[in-house]
C-alpha cells in the first residue's frame, strides 16, 4: 500500500509508471513527474478509469475516501464517473456555505429583476428576522421544526403577513441552493399551512358622497396646516391617483400649462407619471410607452399654479416641509385628515374608491345600461391606472391614448362636483401657517 512518504518521494522516470495502493486505487507518475491518483474499476463488464485528483492538491487520505465513495456507487449500480464529473462542476457547496451566504447569493441573482425598493425590502426582512438565528447555519441543519419556530416568533409580534412573505423567500433560497448542487429538502415548502392565515384585507376608508367630500375639502382648506400640504391634499382629491405618485411628482412631469399667464386656459394640461413610479413589472418600468398620462382639470391646474409660488424652485411639486430635496412624507396628508376629525373615515388612498364609486354611480344613474355606461366604467379604470382583466399591456397603452378626450371630460366633471364652494387657492396661500408634523 501507498504511504504519504512514498507518494512524496515518487520521482519521474523515463516512462510513466504507477504505484498500486489497493482496491483499484493507484498513483500515476508521468515522465515529467506529475502525480495523479487514479481508480481502475469495471462497469457494465468494461474496464474504466477515473482520475480522482492531483497530488499534492489532494492527499492520499482524501484519495482513498474518494475511492471508497466510488466503490459505494458501483455497489449501487451507478457509474462513479458521472458523480465525480458533477462534483468538479458544482463543488461540495453543502459543506462550505452558510444559509446567509446562500440567501445573499440568491438575492444578488434576483435583484436585477426587482425594483430597488422591493429588493431592499427583501434583504432587510431577512437581515432583521432570519439571519440572526438561521444565518450562520448550514442549510442542511435547517428543518421544518426550526424554521416554523423562527417564523412563529415573527407572527407573535403581530407581523403575520411578514412571516408568510419570509416563508416564500426562504423557500426560494432553498430552491436556489438545490439548483447549485446542495442536496437538501425544502422545509419552507412544507410548513405553509401551519402559519397563521392572512388577516382579511381591509379596504381603505373613503367618503363616498359628494356632500361628504366637500365638507372634507372645506375642513382641510381651512386647517392650520402648511399650505403645501393642504394644496397637496386638494390635488390628490382632484386627480384621485395613488398618494405616492402625487408625493413624488416633479415639475418636469407636467406639460401643457402656461406658467407665465395665471389666467390662461390650459386645455391640454397633462401630468405624465413615469412608468418606473407605477406598479409595473421591472421589464416595463423603463419603457416610456407605459407612462401613465393624467389629464388635468382646470381646478387641478389652478392648484399647481398656487403651489408653484412656494415650491417652483424645488424638484418636487409637493416637497417635504423641511427640505425641498425630498418629497412630502408619506403621512403628511393622512395626519391632516386625522387632525380634522376624519380618522377611520377617510385616508389618502381612499380617493380612488371615492372617485370610482361616485363616477360609476353617476354614469349608471344618468345614462342607464347603454354602451356609454360600459365605456365610462372602462375609462374610469384607465384613469386610475388599473389594468382591466384580460387586457394585455399593449392594449392598455392603446386604450389610454384613444380615450383621452373622454378621460379629460370625466376629470372635469369630477372636479366641478367636489370643488363646489371650495376656497380660492389665494386664500390658502395667505392663510396663517402653523408648525405641523409631517
Amino acid at each position: 500500500m501507498l504511504t504519504d512518504k512514498g507518494v512524496k518521494a515518487a520521482a519521474a522516470k523515463e516512462k510513466p509508471y504507477k504505484i498500486t495502493d489497493g482496491n483499484g486505487l493507484f498513483l500515476h507518475v508521468s515522465k515529467k513527474g506529475h502525480k495523479t491518483f487514479r481508480f481502475k474499476f469495471r462497469f457494465e463488464k468494461k474496464e474504466q478509469l477515473l482520475i480522482i485528483g492531483a497530488y499534492p492538491e489532494m492527499s492520499l487520505a482524501d484519495a482513498r475516501e474518494r475511492r471508497n465513495d466510488a466503490r459505494k456507487l458501483l455497489r449501487e449500480g451507478r457509474d462513479p464517473r458521472h458523480s465525480f464529473n458533477r462534483l468538479k462542476l458544482v463543488g461540495n457547496a453543502a459543506g462550505t456555505k452558510s444559509f446567509e451566504t446562500l440567501a445573499r447569493e440568491w438575492h444578488d441573482n434576483r435583484r436585477p429583476h426587482w425594483k430597488p425598493v422591493h429588493a431592499k425590502d427583501v434583504i432587510t426582512s431577512l437581515e432583521r428576522d432570519i439571519f440572526p438565528i438561521l444565518g450562520p447555519m448550514p442549510p442542511t441543519e435547517i428543518d421544518e421544526q426550526l424554521l416554523l419556530k423562527v417564523l412563529q416568533n415573527v407572527e407573535n409580534r403581530g407581523a403575520i403577513e411578514t412571516a408568510r412573505r419570509l416563508r416564500q423567500r426562504i423557500s426560494s433560497v432553498f430552491v436556489y441552493a438545490r439548483a447549485h448542487g446542495i442536496r437538501i429538502s425544502n422545509p419552507a415548502a412544507l410548513i405553509g399551512e401551519l402559519l397563521k392565515p392572512r388577516p382579511p384585507s381591509r379596504k381603505h376608508p373613503a367618503i363616498l358622497t359628494v356632500d361628504g367630500i366637500r365638507r372634507l375639502l372645506s375642513d382641510c382648506d381651512r386647517a392650520g396646516a402648511f399650505p403645501v400640504t393642504r394644496l397637496g391634499a386638494r390635488y390628490l382629491a382632484l386627480t384621485s391617483q395613488r398618494p405616492g405618485m402625487v408625493r413624488h411628482m416633479e415639475w418636469n412631469d407636467l406639460s401643457g400649462i402656461d406658467w407665465g399667464d395665471p389666467s390662461a386656459d390650459s386645455p391640454e394640461a397633462l401630468w405624465t407619471v413615469p412608468a418606473g413610479k407605477l406598479k409595473l413589472e421591472l421589464k416595463l418600468a423603463n419603457d416610456e410607452t407605459y407612462n401613465h398620462i393624467v389629464p388635468l382639470a382646470p381646478q387641478a391646474v389652478e392648484t399647481l399654479r398656487a403651489v408653484r409660488w412656494l415650491t417652483g424652485r424645488d424638484r418636487y411639486v409637493f416637497p417635504n416641509s423641511l427640505s425641498g430635496l425630498k418629497p412630502m412624507t408619506e403621512n403628511a396628508i393622512g395626519y391632516l385628515y386625522n387632525r380634522e376629525g376624519y380618522k377611520g373615515k377617510h385616508v389618502p388612498h381612499g380617493w380612488r374608491s371615492s372617485f370610482s364609486t361616485i363616477m360609476n354611480e353617476k354614469a349608471e344613474r344618468e345614462l342607464g345600461q347603454d354602451r356609454r355606461l360600459l365605456a365610462d366604467r372602462f375609462i374610469i379604470d384607465l384613469m386610475l391606472a388599473h389594468t382591466p382583466t384580460g387586457m394585455s399591456a399593449k392594449e392598455l397603452v392603446y386604450n389610454r391614448a384613444s380615450y383621452m378626450p373622454r378621460r379629460r371630460e370625466l376629470a372635469g366633471i369630477w372636479a366641478d362636483m367636489i370643488m363646489e364652494g371650495a376656497l380660492d387657492t389665494q386664500q390658502i396661500l395667505n392663510s396663517p401657517r402653523r408648525k405641523q408634523r409631517v
